[in-house]
């Protein structure tokens, strides 16, 4: 619209017809958001009129002006309309609106003048307004007290179907808190110098939580509406971060009475009135019973606070410590009296120290969240893709639900005390765990996960596997910060194994097995002496004979015989008439190790020993192998000189990679190379555990690995022998 057609614009607004004001508000909505227009229409006296429009109409007319009102605000114009003895009135009006008016589009144009309204004040750049008071939370003040419910039906909008409109609601809201933080004190410096903030900012806090907004946001963090609703969701929770960074750094001081009142309130749900009487004679008992009301010598140490001047030990976490420690003990009165009664029992090395482990969840649930970054996150830089592992990590909707994390982080840390027999000496060890509990629930959590899910997780989380979890990340720590030194480590440990299961495979050879020797069967057509050599190409055995194998004492010959049946007693080595010189072997062969062969060779050793078993057959055979010279051609070829057929899977990986360690090669069995690994592994996390926890991060020390000087010295000096 020109600027020369704002007269009659003006004149038709003031019309009494409500048709025609109804067209020219309606064209006013779309040309206000113009500053050059916008500044002649305010300069010809607009503002009055579009108060007068707001003040006195409904339906549609009134949603337009409304409207309009607000897009004149966005471009930062007409702020006049709220100065003055009657700006009251119209904040009023709009409030009375939101209150009792039931159409949608009236609703948004509402709501986006008061989140105008409530944000103006929280700009340093612009000018202080005329009227005290004009802007922000105080502004709303008036009309609130008129209109108590106004907060309420605001948070109920966050229901609303309308996106728009939830939207507006939920962008009211955190301008609500943004300016009650900020108008409350002055911004927080470093701890020790931290201004004492009023009580205001967090009754009024207390007061939208109490009315449901929590679960309102929590709710429509974990819904489909988040094109929509991002950048006002990732406010709020940006908000939300705030809130735990400000009570974090306020630091509990005796001199204020809420502070005194949330540790005495801890004394007393403890029930400090039943004495401790373990390890307590007679006497000593009725003595506490005398004195239980006067001062108890461990009032604060029995709640697991480490001395009894509890404030001081609230530095790390501050304020936030003290609620999220009076909030569990409030929800569960009676479990934590039970708790301290069962850790009183205890010898007083294993109780665990319920106060500190709670102040140990609360900043493990502070970095989990990174509220500490919260200065260097902007809420509105994020941009929604159509990733949703993406969006799951902008939104945190967890967040909302700190108290319960809590809870379920501190029973977790009473689990895992308990499993684990800690004491008070473990007390980090078990803290550690806890933190790597929280890290890899809550880190592998999805937006859509319910918080019951993850309470669940937490309290069955397997113990096992968390010390798995936390050797894993210890060992990714040492490659980090060690490099080349922990692969070099790996390599000799690996070859400290094979050289350790070398000596337990040879040492089976030592001792001696039992094999099956099958022999042919002659009713099924075999005519005159065979060889073993054709034996072993007959598919129809018969089980009866056995063959009993040794290595000889001096690891040179492989001792053998067959006999008619088994013995109790082994055979000893000058009972076996056969032999063979190990120099002379040129390959062992088996399919022992060839694919799939593992299930169908390892047959259960007492069925393999009963020699009556028609159906059980040798599957699994080791053949060693000679070079022979056939005649004149000069050319060697291998012939077999001994075939075994072991009567289990573990005896054939023992005897195939036994004989092939004792020629110099390497073991190619499944159960061998894996009990090198595991032998391996074990020997890499015992050196792990010997080092200190600080070397993971810390590197090398300064020095480490250098020669010393030999300045000084000569060569006058010997060796004792």
């Amino acid at each position: 619209m020109d600027q020369a057609d704002i007269p009659a614009l003006l004149a038709r607004l003031a019309s009494d017809e409500d048709a025609a004001r109804k067209m020219a508000v309606f064209k006013l909505q779309s040309s206000i958001n113009d500053p050059a227009f916008a500044d002649v229409f305010i300069s010809s006296g607009g503002l009055i009129i579009l108060r007068r429009l707001i003040m006195s109409t409904g339906g549609n007319t009134l949603a337009y002006s409304l409207q309009s009102l607000s897009r004149l605000l966005e471009v930062d114009m007409g702020w006049d309309i709220f100065e003055g003895p009657a700006a009251s009135d119209l904040v009023e009006r709009i409030v009375e609106l939101i209150v009792t008016n039931p159409l949608v589009n009236i609703l948004r144009g509402a709501m986006s003048i008061l989140v105008a309204l409530v944000g103006h004040s929280q700009s340093g750049s612009r000018p202080v307004p005329r009227t005290p008071g004009a802007y922000g939370l105080r502004a709303l003040k008036p009309a609130v007290a008129v209109y108590p419910q106004f907060f309420e039906l605001v948070i109920q909008q966050l229901q609303s179907a309308d996106h728009a409109l939830c939207a507006n609601a939920l962008m009211l809201i955190n301008a609500l808190i943004r300016d009650a933080i900020s108008s409350d004190s002055a911004p927080p410096t470093p701890k020790g110098a931290v201004p004492v903030p009023g009580e205001e900012w967090s009754k009024f806090i207390k007061r939208l939580q109490d009315l449901g907004l929590i679960k309102a946001v929590y709710n429509l963090m974990q819904s489909s509406a988040l094109q929509d609703l991002a950048h006002p969701l990732l406010e709020f929770q940006s908000l939300t971060k705030s809130l735990l960074k400000r009570w974090h750094d306020v630091r509990v001081d005796l001199e204020r009475p809420e502070h005194r009142r949330a540790l005495k309130s801890l004394h007393l749900a403890s029930a400090p009135d039943r004495p401790n009487t373990n390890g307590m004679t007679k006497d000593d008992t009725a003595e506490a019973k005398k004195g239980s009301r006067r001062h108890n010598p461990e009032k604060w140490r029995r709640l697991g606070f480490e001395t009894e001047s509890p404030a001081q030990e609230f530095e790390v976490t501050g304020f936030l410590g003290m609620m999220d420690l009076t909030d569990y003990v409030r929800k569960n009165e009676d479990g934590f009296q039970k708790l301290l009664l069962e850790q009183s029992a205890r010898p007083l090395r294993e109780r665990c120290p319920v106060a500190r482990a709670s102040l140990a969840v609360t900043m493990t649930l502070y970095e989990q969240f990174e509220v500490d970054k919260v200065e260097f996150e902007d809420p509105r830089g994020h941009q929604l893709s159509d990733d949703i592992k993406s969006n799951d990590k902008l939104f945190r909707p967890l967040l909302l639900q700190w108290s319960r994390l809590h809870t379920a982080g501190l029973h977790a840390f009473f689990r895992i005390w308990k499993s684990t027999m800690a004491e008070q000496n473990d007390f980090e060890k078990v803290a550690e765990l806890v933190r790597i509990l929280i890290e890899q629930v809550l880190g592998q959590a999805t937006r859509a996960k319910d918080a019951l899910e993850v309470e669940d997780e937490l309290a069955e989380y397997d113990y096992t596997r968390l010390r798995e979890l936390q050797m894993d990340l210890l060992e990714m720590s040492f490659e980090d910060n060690w490099g080349q030194h922990l692969y070099q480590v790996r390599d000799e440990l690996k070859n400290e194994a094979l050289q350790f299961v070398k000596e337990q495979r040879i040492r089976c050879l030592l001792e001696g097995s039992w094999f099956f020797r099958p022999t042919p069967n002659r009713a099924a057509g075999g005519v005159g002496q065979e060889t073993e050599n054709s034996v072993v190409k007959r598919k129809t055995f018969t089980l009866t004979p056995w063959r009993f194998a040794r290595l000889s004492h001096n690891k040179r010959f492989l001792h053998y015989a067959d006999f008619a049946e088994q013995v109790n007693a082994d055979p000893a080595l000058e009972s076996l008439t056969e032999k063979i010189d190990l120099s002379t072997i040129s390959s062992v062969v088996s399919n022992v190790s060839a694919p799939n062969e593992d299930a169908r060779s390892a047959s259960s050793n007492a069925t393999a020993k009963t020699p009556s078993a028609p159906n059980n057959r040798p599957t699994t055979k080791i053949t060693v192998y000679s070079f022979t010279n056939p005649g004149d051609d000069g050319g060697d070829e291998e012939k077999p000189i001994l075939t075994l057929y072991p009567t289990s899977h573990s005896l054939a990986s023992e005897w195939l990679d036994g004989l092939l360690m004792l020629l110099n090669q390497a073991p190619i069995t499944s159960e061998t190379n894996k009990l090198v690994h595991l032998v391996s592994e074990y020997g890499f996390k015992i050196r792990m555990l010997n080092v200190k926890f600080e070397a993971a991060y810390n590197g090398p020390p300064v020095g480490a690995g250098e020669v010393p000087s030999r300045a000084g010295l000569d060569e006058d000096y010997y060796y004792e022998v």
